[in-house]
C-alpha cells in the first residue's frame, strides 16, 4: 500500500493543481534538451530579466527512445544524449520505446537512476521502423505483448510511475477492446491521440468522441490520470476541450512549435517578430552548444519555418536561414534582416 501511494505521488502533485494540467508532446528531433531549455525559460520564466511569470507545462516529455537501444552497450552511449534533461525541465517524463520486455526491463532500471520523474511507453508511433520492430502504433494489435512490455517496465522503474501514450484504434476507431487490455496493468496515467494509426495526422483529431472515451475509461479505473491529445493549439482551447471531454490534462505538440511562449498563461499577445528572431537565434546556439556531437545542424532546420513565419519577408529570410551551416551564420542573417526594421536590434 505505501508502495502504491508513492508510485502515485508525482501524479497526484500535478492533479493537485487546477485543472488541466499542459504537457509538452514527445516529437522526434523536436523536443530534445535544447528546445526543451528554451520553452521551460520561455514559459515559464518569461523573457530575459522580467522574472518569472507563471506558466508551464506542467509535465515535459523527452524524445522517445528505443529500448533495444539502451539496454545494449554499443547503443547506450549514443542515445544517452537523448535523455540529457536539466532542473528547469522537471517534472520530465522519459518516453520509450520496444516490443521485448527483457531491454524494456533493463532500459526503466537505468531511466530510473537517471533522475526522471516517470516513464512513458509509445503505443501510439506510426513511423514504419519503430512498427517493424513490434514497437509503436504496433502494439495496438499484440495486447498479449503491451500487457508483458507494460508488466516488465513498472518492474524496472521501481519507485517512478509508468504510463503509456497511445491511439484510438489501428485501421479504424475501435479503443474498447484495446483500451481494456491497457487498463488491466496498473499504468498511473494514460495519454490518449484522439486519431487512430492509419489516419497519422492526416484528419482532424476526434474531440467529438473524447468524453465517450474517458466516460469508458472512468468506468474502469476512476482514479486513473487521463490526458488528452491532438490539435490542441492554445492553452485556451485545452481548457475549453478539457471541460467539454474530462480529460484530467492537455497534451501539446505541434502547436509549440516556433512558439516557446506558448505554456506560459500571463503572455496574452502573440510573440513578435523580433521576439521569435531572437528567440530562435538563442534555441540555434543552444542546439549547436549541446546538440552537434549527436545530431546535424540540419535537424535544427525544422524550426526555422515555424519561427519564421507570418510577417513581411517571412519567406525571404526563412530561404536563407535554410542555406546556413550553423550558428553564426544563422546570427549573420538575423541581425542583418532587424537592421532593416526601425528600432529593433541585438
Amino acid at each position: 500500500m505505501l508502495f502504491s501511494v508513492f508510485m502515485k505521488s508525482f501524479w497526484q502533485k500535478i492533479t493537485g493543481k487546477s485543472k488541466p494540467f499542459f504537457c509538452l508532446a514527445p516529437m522526434a528531433d523536436v523536443t530534445d534538451d535544447p528546445f526543451r531549455k528554451i520553452i521551460a525559460k520561455y514559459s515559464r520564466h518569461g523573457l530575459p530579466g522580467q522574472g518569472k511569470t507563471g506558466g508551464g507545462p506542467d509535465v515535459f516529455w523527452t524524445e522517445f527512445v528505443a529500448a533495444d537501444g539502451l539496454a545494449s552497450e554499443k547503443g547506450r552511449k549514443n542515445l544517452l544524449n537523448d535523455l540529457k534533461f536539466s532542473k528547469t525541465e522537471k517534472p520530465i517524463v522519459a518516453q520509450i520505446f520496444g516490443s521485448h520486455p527483457e531491454n524494456i526491463e533493463t532500459t526503466c532500471k537505468l531511466i530510473a537512476k537517471l533522475g526522471f520523474d516517470g516513464i512513458d511507453i509509445n503505443m501510439g508511433c506510426p513511423d514504419r521502423k519503430v512498427e517493424k520492430q513490434g514497437a509503436g502504433a504496433a502494439m495496438i494489435k499484440t495486447p498479449v505483448i503491451a500487457r508483458e512490455v507494460i508488466r516488465a517496465a513498472i518492474k524496472g522503474a521501481g519507485k517512478i510511475p509508468v504510463s503509456v501514450k497511445t491511439r484510438i484504434g489501428f485501421n479504424k476507431i475501435e479503443y474498447n477492446e484495446w483500451l481494456s487490455e491497457i487498463l488491466k496493468e496498473d499504468i498511473s496515467a494514460l495519454t490518449i491521440h484522439l486519431r487512430t494509426r492509419k489516419e497519422l495526422s492526416d484528419v482532424p483529431a476526434h474531440w467529438e468522441i473524447a468524453k465517450e472515451i474517458v466516460d469508458f475509461v472512468r468506468a474502469q479505473k476512476p482514479e486513473l490520470i487521463l490526458i488528452g491529445n491532438g490539435d490542441v493549439s492554445s492553452l485556451e482551447q485545452g481548457k475549453q476541450l478539457a471541460k467539454q471531454s474530462g480529460f484530467d490534462g492537455i497534451m501539446i505538440g505541434r502547436g509549440i512549435f516556433g512558439n516557446p511562449w506558448l505554456f506560459d498563461s500571463k503572455k496574452k499577445i502573440a510573440p513578435t517578430t523580433v521576439e521569435k528572431l531572437k528567440a530562435l537565434l538563442e534555441h540555434s546556439k543552444l542546439f549547436e552548444k549541446t546538440m552537434l556531437h549527436h545530431k546535424r545542424f540540419d535537424v535544427m532546420k525544422k524550426h526555422f519555418k515555424a519561427y519564421v513565419s507570418g510577417f513581411d519577408g517571412a519567406k525571404e529570410l526563412r530561404v536563407k536561414l535554410m542555406m546556413t551551416n550553423n550558428s553564426k551564420e544563422v546570427e549573420k542573417i538575423i541581425k542583418s534582416y532587424l537592421a532593416g526594421l526601425p528600432g529593433d536590434s541585438f
